[in-house]
């Protein structure tokens, strides 16, 4: 296959890829492809950074059967494309259906997520690799943000590197800088048909909830630069906030300097 991209992508994923130091000599990086847009797009992109960086990095992917019921779990697309680009592929079986049965209704997106984080970094380990590669995106990035802001009173989203030090695996985001209809847009440029998604709550989960308030807000209100502004709130050093509640101990001394002579019991 001949691959390429436009120059306006292409600096996206370079400005990711230099800013955070993604790529290093002797890499051996897993990629996680479901099928869907972003996945294919971030395996396309990879192996366009393999032909044109002055790394020596290799390149691998892997796909996690779900095992949901009634779903039928065929391949057979993404081993055509995999092979097209000459990135060694694999897939394993993970009974995250069975798992979220369990949960009694609790999240099933956080349960979903963790057990197929949790499969591909033993993956990653087991077969000598040291980084894994996900396809999330900056809308991915903003939506986490917000949905930790009014689901946990947590100001927080995933980092584009992470390294999980349990493990010795490091995770990167390359697609951090580009937006979803960007990467919605790519796949139809070079005529890729992505796999629809097996998970039986796609559509219903808290995650389109927020897109759909985001969207709401950009479109009804409107406010000017919304999604801009998000973004720019998850950078550390952009504002001020409160230091972090301190508990009944940490105040304790202070707490009785201001009551004087008062019994402290």
């Amino acid at each position: 296959m001949k691959i390429n991209m436009p120059q306006s992508y292409f600096s996206k994923l370079m400005r990711a890829i230099v800013e955070f130091q993604m790529i290093e000599d002797g890499d051996h990086i897993l990629i996680g492809v479901s099928g869907g847009k972003d996945s294919i797009f971030l395996a396309y992109a990879l192996a366009i950074l393999r032909e044109r960086l002055h790394k020596d990095f290799q390149l691998s992917a892997l796909t996690i059967n779900p095992m949901f019921p009634d779903v039928t779990f065929d391949t057979e697309r993404i081993v055509k494309f995999c092979e097209s680009l000459a990135i060694p592929y694999d897939t394993i079986d993970v009974d995250i259906a069975g798992t979220i049965e369990k949960q009694g209704g609790k999240n099933p997106c956080f349960t979903c997520a963790y057990f197929r984080r949790g499969a591909m970094n033993h993956y990653a380990k087991d077969h000598g690799m040291n980084k894994v590669a996900y396809a999330h995106h900056n809308d991915d990035a903003v939506e986490t943000f917000l949905m930790s802001i009014l689901y946990s009173g947590q100001v927080t989203t995933f980092t584009p590197v992470t390294y999980l030090d349990r493990i010795g695996v490091t995770v990167i985001r390359p697609l951090i800088y580009f937006r979803e209809q960007e990467t919605r847009d790519a796949v139809k440029l070079h005529g890729f048909t992505p796999e629809p998604s097996p998970c039986p709550h796609d559509g219903h989960t808290i995650r389109q909830t927020v897109k759909e308030l985001i969207a709401k807000l950009e479109n009804d209100v409107p406010i000017p630069d919304l999604y801009n502004h998000l973004a720019s709130a998850m950078r550390e050093g952009d504002g001020e906030l409160w230091p972090r509640a301190k508990n009944r101990k940490e105040m304790r001394e202070t707490y009785f300097s201001y009551l004087g002579n008062q019994k402290k019991d």
